[in-house]
């Protein structure tokens, strides 16, 4: 499920005042968002590349291992939550986490036809996009700048990326039902139980998202009235 976690906004194109730069904390955080970032740019521009080049029903080959280890590398991220290193939401990290490794791992790498659907394809964009736009977020933050445009993307482009890729994950999820259950009766079952449990989570992870927009638009509009 696609939903991201935040820190707290700064002012638009001004330096902050010294974010601790020299700490080996901010560092670390700084590489590790750029490196996520660079990551999540070869995926997206991977996809892009093949799918007009060779199709949907052949991208997985050219980008679903980098992409099975680029999300995995985000179990981080749960880390990072739950040892305090950033303030954010141990649950919904851990949902989203949980959520992405599943695909990744427990449906498409299990049953690889699935990824010649379309839906592979507009799932892994969904992700990309949204990922390259959030830890870049995340490194200017770090860096102690914030310019305009990535605000703006970053607390609205979810309408539209948030919707393709909890489509995109919910369709996945259900084609694997009938081969999961060839496998074993309990794994479809499992299957089936987080397919409806989408449905709360999804809203869970939307109003989150929702919330942190709120916040960052009424800090930006209070900046404005001064």
């Amino acid at each position: 499920m696609d939903a991201t976690t935040d820190r707290k906004p700064v002012p638009q194109q001004r330096p902050l005042k010294p974010l601790r730069s020299n700490s080996p904390k901010t560092q670390y955080l700084i590489i590790y968002n750029f490196a996520s970032a660079v990551l999540w740019t070869a995926v997206l521009g991977r996809v892009l590349l093949l799918v007009p080049l060779v199709g949907f029903g052949r991208a997985y080959q050219g980008v679903g291992v980098f992409t099975k280890w680029t999300q995995t590398m985000a179990l981080l991220e749960v880390v990072h939550a739950a040892t305090g290193i950033v303030r954010a939401p141990i649950s919904t990290t851990a949902m989203q986490v949980a959520s992405r490794l599943l695909l990744v791992w427990g449906v498409v790498n299990n049953f690889p036809f699935l990824a010649k659907s379309a839906a592979y394809s507009s799932m892994l964009v969904a992700w990309s996009v949204t990922e390259v736009i959030r830890y870049s977020y995340f490194t200017f933050t770090l860096s102690g700048f914030q310019p305009g445009f990535i605000s703006w993307l970053r607390y609205n482009t979810f309408f539209i990326l948030y919707p393709l890729g909890i489509s995109s994950e919910c369709w996945l999820i259900f084609k694997a039902i009938k081969p999961a259950r060839a496998v074993r009766q309990e794994y479809a079952w499992i299957l089936q139980l987080i397919l409806f449990i989408y449905i709360p989570g999804s809203y869970i992870l939307f109003t989150h998202m929702m919330a942190q927009r709120r916040k960052v638009m009424r800090g930006k509009s209070v900046q404005k009235a001064r």
